[in-house]
């Protein structure tokens, strides 16, 4: 686990001017390997390339230091993440005469990349980014893996090319700062995350999940391709009870195959069913007690740590429970919010952060449920999406916009309070008559006509989601199905693994998700879509594929989720900032917003006469990163 950085000049220029922006770009990531670090630098008649990482050491401690070059030098290779089939990978090679001077999963890709070329990057069964200069062939390769666990940006001009693990590697060493993306400012504040391909900036962009950018030196052209391609599922015919044997196999074999470290390691416990079925299984497979983290509330509404408690004592793990409170959020939010580099509003991510601060006290690498609720259908979003057309059936347009109206008073709530009002209120404006009520769902922030409202116009992008359209299996998104390719091309990829993957590595700490597998994802997608959602039963195959292992109906409890109560704290312990980033004067000098919908929306919240919490959770986490990144770069 590491962070890597790059850098192409497209003219002649020294090592020294190289290697100077490479130990500029890797001083920012520190955090993310701060064991070691490693450099590469190449320099040609008419151009140069060098590479750079920070190594985490997880495995192969003591031969593992990166770069890794091929035995003539001629090919190396820098990498982030893990590789866990790399032990099956390596016997193939060995049996076919390959030698390996190391025991490093970096090794292996090398190794396979000079007998099989590209075409072996999808057999990588693992978390990745990591790039690969080909001198022979004079062709440079960058790779990120299948659901997008690990960062890569990019940026192309006349005279540079870079690519980093964060972002702010490559800001620090561009000579001018970069536009706001309009793009990337719209994603933000419907979804509270930005999903690759953009970013915040202008130009600079992100390597999507499961391609790899190939650069010639030639011509100094790049082109992206798909490493594994992506077909609309066929349904397979099979019986339930098949099924569930299979999944319940598919898990324990991806737990077992996330769990070789050289290092100790434990599990995040939250006490929800895809952290708890993850531990029940890393403790099945372990010679001794395992280790446990979860985090809680001071408010006593907020907190859930004792589900969390009830897993730990059943599988007799080593239980350490954090609880925080508001005094935590003075002393940490500036940094957490600030190390995404870019606008990010998921309240999970305090949490996340804390959670993983507290672990790395006891372990290097934890364990983690996400991805489950993609994988195997969890969402409530899931109902209401494919509600909306039962509702859509029934109820006519116009009065449903009669019921809309009627829901901001009578659902209307004071405080930042998750309950049912609020999930109905949600519900309610998420309908949609054209067939694209997904995309509104998923707006965690705004949808569309309220986005409309507080951008200025001159910032303002329609039909938003056009280009994502293009990657789904259906022109429509109205089966579980499609729900969930969405999810995994946009919500996983830019909210869920962009906010674990900063937190964790803000503090050291690798994590793996067992259920992000593409194994798993691929099979699930075959079955019939009542195994996965059988009427209001979430995850269906999963939970009954274990429930013989938990208390009767444990795995059918709710379970409030993983955000942080960041509506009360708005009124409260970040009242005076908020309010400065609604002063008339700051907000007409920034020129983004509109001034007559932007002031109300926030001033009604810190009155308490509306809750308005993700919304103006959504812009304070932007006007933060504008004020303390972007103005004063």
């Amino acid at each position: 686990m590491c962070g890597i950085n790059g850098i192409i000049k497209k003219t002649s220029c020294s090592e020294q001017d190289i290697t100077t922006a490479l130990t500029q770009m890797n001083n920012l990531i520190i955090h993310r390997g701060p064991d070691e670090d490693g450099f590469t630098v190449n320099c040609e008649q008419d151009f140069g390339v060098g590479m750079a990482m920070r190594r985490l050491s997880i495995i192969d401690l003591s031969s593992g230091k990166q770069p890794i070059y091929s035995d003539d030098k001629k090919i190396v290779i820098v990498f982030n993440g893990e590789i866990y089939n790399y032990r099956t990978l390596k016997a193939d090679l060995e049996a076919s005469g390959v030698q390996f001077k190391t025991t490093s999963d970096t090794e292996v890709i090398l190794k396979l990349y000079e007998k099989h070329g590209v075409e072996s990057f999808k057999w990588l069964d693992g978390m990745f980014g990591f790039s690969i200069f080909d001198k022979n062939i004079n062709k440079l390769f960058i790779a990120r893996d299948f659901f997008g666990e690990k960062p890569l940006y990019y940026t192309h001009s006349d005279n540079q090319f870079l690519w980093a693990s964060e972002l702010k590697s490559i800001i620090d060493v561009l000579p001018i700062k970069p536009q706001i993306s309009k793009k990337g400012l719209n994603l933000f504040l419907r979804l509270t995350y930005i999903p690759a391909p953009y970013s915040i900036y202008d130009n600079i962009l992100k390597l999507e999940a499961n391609h790899y950018i190939e650069y010639n030196f030639e011509n100094h052209n790049t082109s992206i391709k798909e490493i594994n391609q992506e077909i609309k599922p066929k349904e397979q015919s099979i019986s339930f009870d098949d099924a569930k044997k299979k999944v319940k196999d598919l898990v324990y074999e991806s737990v077992d195959s996330r769990s070789i470290a050289d290092v100790p390691l434990g599990t995040f416990l939250s006490g929800g069913v895809d952290s708890s079925i993850v531990s029940l299984c890393l403790s099945q497979g372990a010679d001794k007690k395992i280790e446990t983290f979860s985090i809680g509330f001071k408010e006593a509404k907020m907190d859930e740590t004792d589900k969390s408690q009830l897993v730990a004592k059943m599988i007799g793990s080593n239980h350490h429970e954090f609880k925080i409170g508001e005094d935590d959020l003075k002393d940490n939010i500036h940094e957490i919010l600030l190390n995404f580099d870019e606008p990010f509003s998921d309240t999970a991510a305090l949490p996340t952060y804390f959670v993983s601060k507290k672990t790395r006290d006891y372990v290097k690498v934890a364990l983690t449920g996400d991805g489950g609720d993609e994988v195997f259908g969890g969402y409530n979003k899931y109902y209401v999406g494919k509600m909306n057309t039962k509702y859509t059936n029934i109820v006519p347009k116009p009065i449903h916009n009669i019921l809309l109206n009627t829901s901001k008073h009578l659902l209307s709530t004071k405080n930042d309070n998750r309950g049912k009002r609020f999930k109905i209120k949600k519900m309610l404006k998420a309908v949609n008559y054209d067939g694209n009520q997904y995309w509104d769902i998923i707006s965690l922030a705004n949808t569309e006509l309220e986005l409309a409202e507080i951008l200025a116009p001159s910032h303002y992008i329609n039909d938003l989601f056009e280009d994502y359209r293009d990657k789904l299996y259906n022109d429509k998104v109205e089966s579980l199905t499609d729900f969930r390719h969405v999810d995994k091309i946009l919500s996983l990829e830019g909210g869920m693994l962009a906010k674990v993957d900063r937190t964790s590595m803000q503090n050291s700490l690798e994590c793996r998700a067992p259920f992000l597998n593409k194994k798993i994802w691929d099979y699930t997608n075959t079955l019939p879509e009542k195994f996965l959602m059988n009427g209001w039963n979430k995850k269906h195959i999963l939970k009954e594929a274990f429930k013989d292992q938990f208390p009767e109906e444990f795995l059918e409890k709710s379970k409030r989720g993983f955000g942080s109560p960041v509506g009360n704290w708005l009124k409260s312990s970040l009242r005076k900032e908020l309010e400065s980033y609604i002063e008339p004067k700051y907000l007409s000098k920034q020129g983004i917003f509109n001034l007559d919908k932007i002031i109300p929306l926030v001033q009604n919240h810190l009155d308490s006469k509306r809750d308005n919490t993700f919304r103006v959770w959504a812009f304070y986490c932007f006007q933060k990163w504008y004020s303390n990144v972007y103005i004063k770069q």
